[in-house]
């Protein structure tokens, strides 16, 4: 009997992105709760750290795991949660052009792009920056007619300046905090009286794009701009600003940290590791109000010894495991998490939902049963070192490349495609050719007698 779609339909957008996605290896961006198999542990220690970031404290997190693994799908699966859940979000993933920190606008590169994909619920696609601002003003002309005030009139205007002003003025005893609220006042005054001009103007130098000082004086009651050197504290001041307009705190993704490791210069690298230090200790000491960084890399990133975060010494002896830490038990507390391996009934699970999505998508009845599922996974883990080096992303493209060819050939049948020689899970392993040489050699030493049964032909 063929596998039967039994859950909720999928929007058809989100439905295209998802197999799209899926197919060709890809993490996706929008349905990963659909898919959403497994990482049970992993996800309650990251959402446990979304309730101390919502009461004004900061969390730091570097989730580690092979190509493939699930690192990147965890990260947009959390990223989804937040959002729904009244949190700001920004995420980017790091290249040899977008880095922490570095010259000729590598490190403001990282900013621009974590503003570009700033998200929150009513704006989850990224692009929120202005969304959030006109929440602020929406939300304060909404507290003011609760308390009384007209709309419109002159007491109604100057109370709203009057509030606006005071949220600014917050803000000034944090770095950059000057400018900030300059920026934040003068974008207030442009929307009062219709300056679409003066708008831009102000959202140019909050997305960091004012490439000299000279220009943004010359357009801004500012005097510094965002750069490579400052960008961090920006991200600090907007988690504060995000948490007095009425958000839970501000949650940042930065992903393809293994870019920082093949920095070929050892200075460049080493500078990169110090603003991470840096961060780390901030986060970790209180001092970044409802700011949360999620990290993420491969085992190489963070353990090399030559080029890694282990070769930073402060990093290494912040970030290296207890000598009490085992594989035997899980610790989720520390601020490295390690991804294990998906179950062989998770793996089996996440197929199945797959194989129905695929019928969704196109509109067709998969000749698919359990049992070729099972099969075919168990022929992915007869492969050496499957066990521990088998990644969900290398089994779905595997398994969709054979539900494509499966929908195209009509002829075809699942065994034909992938083969009928899988081993039931669970069954245990066959002899191997070396568990028969140690077992002649016992009996060659022992004097017995040698027959063929001794032999696996």
């Amino acid at each position: 009997m063929a596998v039967e779609n039994k859950r909720e339909r999928v929007p058809k957008r989100v439905l295209s992105a998802l197999v799209s996605s899926v197919a060709a290896g890809v993490v996706p961006r929008v349905g990963a709760p659909y898919i959403a198999i497994g990482r049970a542990d992993e996800l309650e220690a990251l959402l446990s750290d979304l309730e101390t970031i919502s009461e004004g404290g900061s969390a730091m997190r570097f989730i580690i795991g092979r190509y493939g693994s699930g690192k990147s799908f965890l990260m947009q699966l959390l990223r989804g949660y937040a959002c729904e859940r009244g949190f700001v979000t920004a995420d980017a993933d790091l290249s040899p052009e977008r880095r922490i920190c570095g010259g000729a606008g590598t490190g403001i590169a990282t900013y621009r792009e974590l503003i570009k994909n700033l998200a929150c619920k009513t704006s989850p696609d990224g692009g929120a920056l202005p969304v959030i601002i006109a929440r602020w003003l929406s939300d304060v002309q909404s507290a003011l007619v609760a308390d009384g005030y007209a709309y419109g009139s002159e007491d109604f205007s100057e109370e709203m300046s009057r509030r606006i002003l005071t949220t600014s003025r917050e803000l000034q005893g944090y770095v950059g905090g000057f400018d900030f609220s300059a920026v934040i006042m003068t974008y207030y005054r442009a929307v009062q009286d219709g300056d679409d001009d003066m708008q831009s103007r102000c959202m140019k130098w909050l997305r960091g794009e004012y490439r000299t000082k000279t220009e943004a004086k010359r357009e801004l009651p500012v005097g510094d701009i965002i750069g490579d050197d400052n960008w961090q504290d920006m991200i600090k001041l907007l988690a504060v600003f995000a948490r007095k307009t009425g958000y839970r705190g501000l949650v940042v993704f930065i992903d393809e940290c293994v870019n920082l490791y093949k920095i070929p210069n050892r200075i460049s690298r080493e500078n990169n590791y110090e603003k991470l230090l840096s961060l780390f200790n901030d986060t970790m000491q209180g001092r970044s109000e409802g700011l949360g960084w999620i990290f993420g890399g491969t085992p190489q990133f963070l353990e090399d010894p030559r080029r890694g975060l282990f070769s930073y010494e402060a990093l290494r002896s912040r970030l290296c495991d207890s000598r009490y830490d085992s594989p035997e038990y899980k610790n989720l507390l520390s601020p490295v998490i390690r991804l294990r391996r998906l179950s062989d009934n998770e793996l089996l699970a996440l197929l199945a939902r797959m194989t129905e999505l695929h019928a969704q998508y196109y509109g067709w009845e998969p000749p698919v049963t359990p049992e070729n599922i099972e099969s075919f996974l168990s022929r992915c883990l007869e492969r050496a070192g499957a066990d521990t080096l088998l990644t969900p992303r290398e089994l779905l493209r595997d398994y969709m490349a054979v539900l494509g060819i499966l929908m195209q050939n009509p002829d075809a049948t699942f065994d034909g495609v992938v083969g009928s020689s899988g081993v039931a899970l669970g069954a245990p392993a066959e002899p191997s050719a070396e568990a028969d040489g140690e077992k002649i050699q016992k009996s060659v030493r022992s004097g017995a007698e040698i027959t063929a049964e001794d032999i696996d032909l």
